[in-house]
């Protein structure tokens, strides 16, 4: 079997046109998918950042629950407390001692107080974190469901278009393996240089298919000829004849 070295211009030419011709299909199948990809996968991270705030307000929810219950234990210790010091002060022998018992008795029931402001200030940040949480889980839902939309139509645009799309990837892999590399740089380099993914384009009405620069009668007749790669001064995209392009299939 020839080597690629071994391929004439023109060999070199049809391989160039013919894997252009697949790519552009290629092409064809991505336009189609759209940002669709690039859609699902930012609404996967989306989620996954809306769903961790989730968690930290569920930790939060949990950590003033608990605070609260701790106070309210709190108050009824306190509670205990004063209930046990208003019995002791029956049995006061002196004035002393039912002072301190007082004194005992009304730092009880200042932290009594203490707790039920906490609570209340806690209850009213509950309330709060209560509803943030009900918005993070209505904004999961809502994007969960755009998320779901999205997915099923990229799943329904891969499912279509698989088949077509493992084909070409293979006759994509025959074409360039009958290409040098030298010229696999070159096409591409200038691939990927154009947001239409053109290298090799056909001359059209006597200008580039690229660019629509006008191209000169003599060169033409040289692109016709296949004895060397030509390419667009004024682009540099690689030049085909229209006879060439339209015998060339992607295949």
């Amino acid at each position: 079997m020839a080597s690629v070295k071994d391929f004439s211009v023109e060999e070199k030419l049809v391989n160039l046109l013919r894997l252009q011709k697949i790519d552009s299909k290629l092409d064809e199948i991505q336009v189609l998918k759209g940002e669709l990809p690039m859609e699902v996968s930012d609404l996967e991270d989306e989620i996954q950042g809306l769903t961790a705030r989730q968690t930290r307000i569920e930790e939060e929810i949990n950590g003033i629950s608990e605070f609260i219950e701790g106070k309210k234990n709190a108050i009824k210790e306190s509670e205990a407390l004063v209930a046990k010091y208003e019995k002791q002060s029956e049995n006061v022998k002196n004035n002393r001692e039912f002072e301190a018992i007082n004194k005992e008795v009304e730092m009880q029931q200042l932290e009594v107080k203490l707790c039920e402001k906490h609570i209340r200030d806690a209850n009213e940040e509950l309330a709060e974190k209560v509803k943030q949480l009900e918005n993070a889980k209505k904004l999961v839902s809502v994007k969960e469901g755009v998320l779901n939309h999205k997915k099923g139509e990229l799943e329904k645009i891969i499912a279509d278009t698989v088949k077509e799309e493992t084909e070409l990837n293979a006759f994509s892999a025959d074409a360039r393996a009958h290409i040098d590399e030298r010229l696999i740089y070159s096409y591409d380099r200038i691939r990927n240089s154009y947001r239409n993914g053109l290298a090799v384009v056909a001359v059209e009405r006597d200008a580039c298919g690229g660019c629509f620069n006008s191209i000169p009668p003599q060169r033409q007749s040289e692109i016709r000829l296949h004895k060397k790669i030509i390419v667009c001064e004024n682009c540099g995209r690689i030049l085909v004849d229209a006879d060439l392009n339209d015998s060339v299939e992607a295949k």
